[in-house]
């Protein structure tokens, strides 16, 4: 009850189209009983008159009927199917926000193709029940009571006897629903591994061909697809033994009307004209029952599919506003990391009590062997994974009081792994400032050092890059999203070795931009290249253990600790 209470929320914003689609199924379903009645009339009232005229004007009737019934089909197949696709498409905004909260944490723990069965085909079964489902079951309830009521008032023990086999596929509904639901879910599970596996290999494709796995990943695709087959010659084996069971019952209650119907009118109990009627209200009344075949194909999908939205809809994001968090609209950048700690496992501490403060326009290098955590550090800023102790603030301000988004406004990041959405240069660019002016792209552009690239291709800024960017060389994309950095223009910057997929000429043009875009303005960098950052304010050494050291690049050289090991490690012994 509780599932089925949250599914008919769905339909409050239609309750229109919801009662003008029910009303006009319901209708139809009326009108279908009507012809059976009508023969009976034209048979043992009409025809023994002997007058054809009666019986073209009770035709006439029964056409206007048809007309009537067919548009009533009309609204319902398109006004039907137009609400449920209003209600997938409601469902689908709903997950696709609730997805767009949740934290690097979450995604770390997922599947892309689990995440796109779960927008595309869980919905689809959704949406065919969310038409379907409630005038199916209003109409099979209706269509068998009213049935059977006419067949009762015409010969009460023949209707008795028609309905004794309705039990038997009340349960065979209820057995065969129930076991189906659960061999969806395990459908839908191998289908989300399914389509994992396949983006997988697609998105790895140049990884595949370089290392000559193809067989591999053939057998690795053929165990997925295996799994998915199996799953699904499961549902239809309990399909078809569904299908033949209510199938032979079906026929069984035909069989039944006409050998009693048959017995009854020689015996005078029924008139002609009631066993012809009676033998069609028999195909009504086993019609909706076929009908429970269909339901049973595709209810348990719906039902499946929709269980498994709720299970993610329930999945609370883990970084979400506080309830007394407000936005800010301009932060100077004053940092302060105060006994900050955090792990992935508890068991495996990444961070423990780490203390530091950045005042307003310093540029900070955080160096360390990897996995030290200096990545870390940087990513529990703009909160995209959450602290497990301590505090940081800007400006005073804890960044948990502070709104996600306007917080995030005023952090800008460009990663070591690049992120280029398919579509155009000019579109990625945009991203950092969605509404921004065609002046303010060419700057951010120059800044980047990107005039060069674009004067090259043939389309410029509207030139189409492909997925993730990959009709771009490696410092290309780079320079993109470095512009589209510069397009942001936010006071605190975090830049995950901005520049390490530049060449080396490239690199230090680069360089001098975002020397120049770090003046006044509170910079953090992730440092692998220590030549890149001998310019900044201060260093900070990471280490598993915390912060070992930190100064100037001179001081820490002159230190002979942490800083200058890692130092000589790229560059020799240094006298410096």
């Amino acid at each position: 009850m509780r599932v089925m209470k949250q599914f008919f929320a769905y339909y409050k914003p239609y309750k229109g189209l919801f009662l003008l689609d029910f009303g006009c199924a319901v209708l139809a379903g009326a009108l279908e009983l009507a012809f059976p009645v009508a023969v009976n009339v034209v048979i043992d009232d009409i025809m023994p008159h002997n007058n054809f005229r009666y019986i073209l004007l009770a035709c006439l009737g029964l056409l206007l009927f048809y007309i009537l019934n067919t548009f009533l089909q009309y609204i319902v197949v398109y006004f039907g199917h137009a609400l449920g696709v209003n209600i997938e498409t409601d469902m689908r905004r709903k997950l696709f926000s609730h997805l767009q909260k949740q934290s690097f944490e979450y995604y770390d723990n997922q599947k892309t193709g689990k995440l796109m069965s779960r927008l595309t085909t869980d919905l689809f079964e959704i949406s065919e029940v969310a038409h379907h489902g409630p005038e199916d079951v209003f109409i099979t309830i209706m269509t068998l009571v009213g049935s059977f009521y006419l067949m009762f008032r015409m010969h009460a023990s023949l209707a008795i006897a028609m309905i004794l086999l309705v039990p038997f596929i009340t349960f065979s509904m209820y057995f065969f629903n129930k076991k189906m639901t659960t061999v969806n879910t395990e459908i839908y599970e191998n289908l989300g591994e399914f389509n994992a596996g396949i983006e997988a290999s697609v998105s790895g494709i140049r990884v595949t061909q370089s290392f000559a796995n193809e067989a591999h990943e053939k057998q690795r695709f053929h165990h997925l697809s295996e799994l998915y087959r199996q799953s699904k010659h499961t549902f239809y084996r309990v399909m078809g033994i569904s299908s033949a069971y209510n199938y032979f019952l079906i026929r069984l209650m035909n069989l039944f009307a006409l050998v009693f119907g048959s017995y009854y009118t020689l015996r005078g109990e029924l008139t002609s004209g009631q066993f012809v009627s009676f033998i069609l209200l028999s195909n009504v009344f086993v019609r909706p029952i076929e009908k429970v075949n269909i339901m049973i194909e595709s209810y348990p999908k719906g039902i499946a599919g929709f269980k498994r939205l709720n299970e993610e809809l329930n999945r609370k994001p883990a970084i979400q506003d506080s309830p007394t968090a407000k936005p800010v609209t301009k932060l100077a950048g004053y940092i302060h990391y105060d006994n900050v700690s955090f792990a992935y496992d508890p068991q495996h501490p990444v961070l423990d009590h780490v203390s530091f403060s950045i005042k307003k326009g310093e540029t900070i290098a955080f160096v360390g062997q990897s996995g030290s955590g200096k990545t870390t550090v940087c990513n529990l800023l703009p909160r995209f994974y959450e602290r497990t102790g301590g505090k940081i603030t800007i400006d005073g301000i804890d960044i948990q009081d502070i709104t996600l988004q306007s917080l995030r406004e005023q952090i800008g990041t460009v990663q070591q792994d690049v992120f280029l959405f398919p579509g155009t240069i000019r579109e990625n660019i945009l991203y950092g400032k969605l509404e921004a002016a065609e002046a303010e792209v060419e700057r951010a552009v120059k800044l980047a050092h990107l005039e060069f690239v674009i004067n090259q291709l043939p389309d410029g800024l509207d030139t189409v890059i492909g997925e993730r960017g990959v009709k771009l060389s490696g410092g290309q994309k780079q320079r993109v999203a470095i512009a589209r950095m510069f397009l942001k223009n936010p006071p605190i910057l975090i830049l995950d070795e901005a520049t390490s997929a530049l060449d080396t000429e490239t690199e230090q043009v680069i360089q001098e931009s975002l020397n120049q875009l770090a003046k006044g303005r509170t910079t953090l960098i992730i440092a692998h290249r220590l030549a890149t950052i001998r310019h900044a304010t201060r260093i900070i050494v990471v280490s598993p253990a915390g912060i070992v050291e930190q100064g100037t690049h001179e001081e820490l050289m002159a230190t002979h600790g942490a800083y200058r090991r890692l130092y000589e490690s790229q560059f020799g012994r240094s006298d410096t």
